[in-house]
């Protein structure tokens, strides 16, 4: 059981409760304060004009709105928002929509009435939740056109995902006997008006580009065993003259990997010998895609690392405008919906995890040509050359979706775009930033399998298997058990979307529980 409680929630819960099965429950403190804070709004904004209560949105916003139509600004706000188009968000990342939605109402600074927390929480136990569009939100005012998707939901209108099948939320609502909700006062805008929606896409990234970087590193670390590398380049007294803290520990965690390895050769062993032949066959120092990991994937270690301490600060964040505070009987408008942290942040993972893929193609392409790798046949092909293609056909598709994040790399943060009569004249586009991450994240994914299937191959060519480290045959042993050998040319589609969906769903623990 995990505690929602407005200021507790990781990344790593967040993904138990969307992918683990596991159970969540609402702090009774948490929810106590909720009330509170609805019932303080309701008597301080009696005779006060107050933003989004009494009156207009954005630019609208200087003009007031008679005491009888309250209600129905927030159902119009709703309505008239909820225009986004293109397809739906995929259903776990909506659900951590909804569960982000609730922690964040739960921090108790909106004035929400309670009913809105718990037909919130019926939603998610009865595994009713939204269909968000992707394209809508400018990250600005927050994700004003994909929660005004939620908003809908929860008032009982629009569609859902009831299960795994789309229908309207009218309909499931009453399948699962829930009752939609009835604005009370300013629950409108208060979903709609916060970093909500990328906030929990940006989390799930920050997850799945964790688990992204295991796989490199453990690939990497197979890449060296198979290849037969020296053993000084991730070596401590190596590392530790460079003060960068990523870069030891990716070191590290490479020679643990490597550590009881048959095949790794020790470069003092290599200065004890007398080398009298002009022409050394022996690589004194291998390629950079195998001598150089600490330094490639250290800065993304640690931009992951800031990252997730950006994104959970975000998670447990009252993005609302106004704020509501209790304690100092006092209401404080502001800009805490614009999104800036999480575009930025996005733009920052799609950068590296983009370089992850650079780095699994480059590898890949190692892997490929006999006339870098020296011990290999052509493409790693088994059977007849020329008649048979082995991976030449599937290197392709990681050269092209390689080749894809490098063109989804461009900046959203700095994409703004003046809108909304120019009241919005600085934006985040933090929803499209962290899409755009979760795209990369995904493509990398790709790349990886097909490294994975390579790297497996090359293994099974060489004989090695019983001679790499016992981390590395482990490894292996868990790819082949999802990728049989290629012996002989056969379609892969169907394997290599297996072996992407078994890497993206199996962390290696390295880096993800910290």
């Amino acid at each position: 059981m995990i505690k929602i409680d407005g200021h507790s929630l990781d990344i790593a819960n967040l993904y138990r409760l969307i992918f683990e099965g596991y159970y969540m429950y609402v702090d009774k403190d948490a929810l106590a304060k909720v009330d509170e804070s609805h019932r303080f709004l309701r008597d301080f904004a009696a005779n006060k004009l107050i933003y989004g209560i009494n009156t207009g949105f954005g630019p609208m916003a200087q003009y007031r709105i008679d005491e009888t139509e309250l209600l129905n600004l927030q159902y119009n706000i709703i309505r008239s928002h909820s225009s986004g188009m293109n397809e739906y968000l995929e259903k776990d990342y909506a659900k951590a929509v909804l569960i982000n939605l609730l922690n964040s109402m739960l921090g108790g600074y909106s004035g929400v009435h309670t009913d809105l927390i718990h037909i919130i929480v019926a939603m998610i136990i009865e595994d009713i939740t939204p269909c968000i569009p992707l394209h809508g939100g400018v990250g600005a005012s927050g994700d004003l056109v994909q929660m005004a998707h939620v908003a809908l939901n929860i008032i009982g209108e629009g569609e859902v995902f009831c299960g795994d099948t789309i229908m309207p939320a009218a309909d499931a609502f009453r399948l699962k006997s829930i009752n939609p909700l009835k604005i009370s006062l300013r629950e409108g805008i208060a979903i709609m008006n916060g970093t909500t929606a990328m906030t929990a896409v940006a989390a799930l990234n920050v997850c799945r580009a964790t688990i992204a970087l295991e796989w490199s590193l453990a690939l990497s670390a197979c890449l060296n065993d198979m290849m037969q590398s020296y053993d000084d380049h991730y070596s401590e007294r190596l590392n530790i003259v460079r003060q960068q803290s990523g870069q030891l520990v990716i070191a590290y965690i490479l020679s643990e990997f490597l550590e009881d390895s048959k095949r790794i050769k020790s470069r003092e062993r290599l200065y004890g010998q007398t080398v009298e032949e002009n022409h050394i066959e022996d690589k004194v120092q291998p390629f950079y895609s195998l001598r150089c990991i600490p330094q490639i994937l250290g800065p993304v270690h640690d931009t992951l690392d800031y990252a997730r301490k950006i994104v959970e600060n975000e998670l447990n964040s009252t993005t609302d405008n106004p704020i509501v505070d209790v304690e100092t009987k006092n209401v404080y408008h502001g800009g805490n919906f614009h999104g800036d942290y999480i575009s930025l942040e996005m733009d920052k993972l799609k950068l590296v995890m983009t370089r992850v893929g650079m780095l699994a193609e480059r590898q890949l392409n190692y892997l490929m040509n006999p006339a870098i790798n020296g011990c290999l046949r052509p493409f790693l092909n088994s059977e007849t050359l020329g008649l048979n293609f082995g991976f030449q056909g599937i290197q392709f598709t990681a050269t092209s979706t390689a080749a894809e994040n490098q063109a989804l790399s461009t900046s959203n943060y700095v994409h703004s775009i003046p809108n909304n009569n120019d009241n919005q004249d600085i934006v985040s586009m933090g929803f499209n930033a962290a899409c755009a991450a979760k795209k990369v994240i995904d493509n990398v994914f790709e790349i990886l399998a097909i490294q994975a299937a390579a790297v497996i191959q090359g293994i099974d060519m060489l004989s090695c298997k019983d001679e790499l480290s016992t981390k590395n045959q482990k490894i292996y042993t868990d790819l082949r058990d999802v990728f049989a050998p290629l012996d002989g040319d056969r379609a892969t589609r169907n394997d290599l979307m297996k072996l992407k969906e078994f890497m993206m769903f199996n962390s290696l623990q390295i880096f993800f529980e910290k």
